[in-house]
């Protein structure tokens, strides 16, 4: 029965195919793949917003955060449980143990808070129940701001102009607005006279509840018409409110003008953004969970310039902080540590082999090998971060392996005579199951990656598949396109080149001086037993003594 590689040597055509199609998948796989300066890691935290308007920290602490606690506390796989009961709102944080669901997680919690709702405040917010992700904080934020314009106008102006465009590029999850301030009427209240005329300011609330509503009204219907009645209920003016009836006895009619006045107002001016000392309002871009960040970066400042033809001449945005210029930088410098990988591996097999002709052919591995890998990101949902292409890096150096010793083995044969077809033939299948046990050896070294825990073992997953995936690849390339290439470009030549001649009397130096240290290495075996021992404690000494962290400085 034929080999695989017996195969590829008398089809060359269909081991060329193959080759193609690997490159072509992973051509396909690239192009679908998402950029980002590490993997996705969803840690899985879930939070329990509440807000309670005008309750203290106490009240907050004994009435909302306790209940909600003592009831989210019984959820399975909680790791830690903190809170934050501060004026007006409640926050608890869950966080799990990394192999709980996050999705069965977030609904459990939600199930335990709607429980709890009973033994809440009647007028409290409902409370919100949210799980966190990588991908929450935000990628991009600008800044708008304008020479005489107030917050109110630039918020309506990044409410409009921007966010609502922002919005439709593909990938973004949501665009938020810091430092947003929102329309509102602003009753302003005299104590004093409120004191004369015995009113309270519950009064006014019950005032403004009571007129400022907007009831259905019903219809009026006729023989050949029907139409909907609108009872206009609605304050909407600084005039209307003024003019509001708070109290009214014996003909006497108190309205609000008596006791103070409506101003419109932010609904929160608690909170000011400001740019070198301007006030600002800031627009927040959040990508989608496993969304291509230069892409969203590319289409931003396309369409950035499409509002800024738009924009009135003294609004200006500025770009305060993009994120995706350290992925680029990031992602640039490994580019050109896999170019200079590749230089060097391309060097080192030349200034061994000194022949064009057999370098080619283990370097044709390289890209195969490595473009194939890509596909395998793609199924496996991985993204190119800095650790993907760290993993490549390294995988330059692992996919030559198999096709060097594949190429040396039937270059052998051809110096010692033989035709390259038979020379191919007879190597590759002498070296074929060599190459399978290596591959598995290399394999197995990185595929224990998928087992470690915690966050450090996702991190390392997709580095540890990557490289484990280009090396199965080259494999299949090496005992299939290296023995045909091997087949048809190798030549038995009566004589070398000038290079080949010149540096041969150094190789023969090297090996000789290889097989005397051999010799007298073995005349005293046991010494390998000692440097063993010795490699071993250093290796314990050194392990305990260095410093460990998850990632270096930077």
């Amino acid at each position: 029965m034929a080999s695989l590689s017996t195969i590829s040597i008398n089809r060359p055509v269909l081991a060329t195919v193959m080759s193609l199609v690997i490159m072509l998948f992973g051509f396909i796989g690239f192009s679908f793949l998402g950029v980002r300066e590490f993997p996705s890691v969803d840690p899985p935290v879930v939070t329990v917003s509440t807000n309670y308007v005008g309750a203290n920290s106490d009240v907050i602490e004994s009435q909302i955060t306790e209940p909600l606690e003592d009831a989210v506390n019984g959820v399975a796989g909680i790791r830690t449980l903190t809170s934050v009961s501060r004026e007006g709102s409640s926050r608890i944080t869950v966080e799990f143990e990394l192999g709980v669901d996050i999705e069965a997680a977030a609904n459990d919690v939600r199930d335990k808070v709607s429980g709890a709702l009973n033994k809440l405040p009647q007028d409290v917010y409902p409370p919100v129940v949210e799980k966190a992700d990588a991908d929450s904080s935000p990628i991009i934020f600008l800044t708008v701001s304008g020479g005489n314009r107030n917050l109110l106008e630039l918020s309506r102006i990044a409410e409009v102009s921007f966010k609502e465009k922002l919005q439709t590029i593909p990938g973004v999850s949501s665009v938020q607005i810091w430092g947003q301030r929102r329309y509102s009427m602003r009753l302003w209240m005299d104590p004093i006279r409120m004191a004369a005329l015995k009113l309270a300011p519950s009064d006014v609330l019950q005032a403004v509840n009571r007129e400022n509503v907007e009831l259905p009204s019903g219809r009026v219907e006729g023989n050949t018409t029907e139409l909907t009645v609108r009872t206009m209920g609605r304050l909407s003016t600084v005039e209307d409110f003024n003019n509001l009836i708070i109290k009214e006895s014996e003909g006497d009619v108190v309205r609000f003008r008596d006791v103070g006045n409506a101003e419109l107002y932010p609904e929160n001016d608690r909170t000011i953004l400001r740019r070198d000392g301007m006030p600002s309002v800031a627009l927040a871009i959040v990508a989608q969970p496993g969304a291509n960040t230069i892409d969203i970066s590319n289409a931003l400042y396309k369409k950035l310039a499409q509002i800024e033809r738009d924009l009135p001449p003294d609004v200006i945005y500025r770009m305060s902080y993009d994120s995706t210029q350290y992925i680029r930088a990031s992602i640039t410098e490994v580019e050109e540590t896999i170019i200079i990988a590749f230089l060097l591996v391309l060097g080192i097999i030349f200034f061994f082999l000194r022949d064009w002709r057999t370098t080619l052919i283990p370097v044709a591995t390289i890209p195969v090998s490595l473009i194939g890998s890509f596909f395998v990101m793609y199924l496996l949902g991985f993204s190119i971060n800095v650790l993907t292409l760290l993993a490549i890096v390294l995988a330059i150096g692992l996919v030559v392996d198999d096709a060097i010793v594949v190429l040396e083995n039937i270059y052998v044969k051809i110096e010692e005579g033989e035709e390259p077809m038979e020379a191919a033939r007879k190597g590759s299948m002498e070296i074929y199951f060599a190459v399978i046990s290596t591959t598995v050896a290399v394999v197995a070294v990185f595929l224990p990656v998928i087992f470690l825990q915690g966050l450090t073992g996702r991190l390392f997953r997709e580095f540890g598949l990557v490289v484990a995936s280009s090396v199965a690849i080259s494999a299949f390339v090496s005992l299939t396109l290296t023995p045909m290439m091997t087949s048809r470009i190798l030549k038995r030549r009566e004589q070398h080149n000038w290079l080949y001649r010149k540096t041969e009397p150094f190789f023969q130096w090297l090996t000789g001086s290889y097989a005397s240290a051999l010799r007298g290495f073995m005349r005293r075996r046991w010494v390998g037993f000692l440097i063993i021992g010795l490699s071993v404690g250093l290796i314990y000494w050194i392990g305990t003594t260095i410093p460990s962290e998850l990632a270096p400085m930077e």
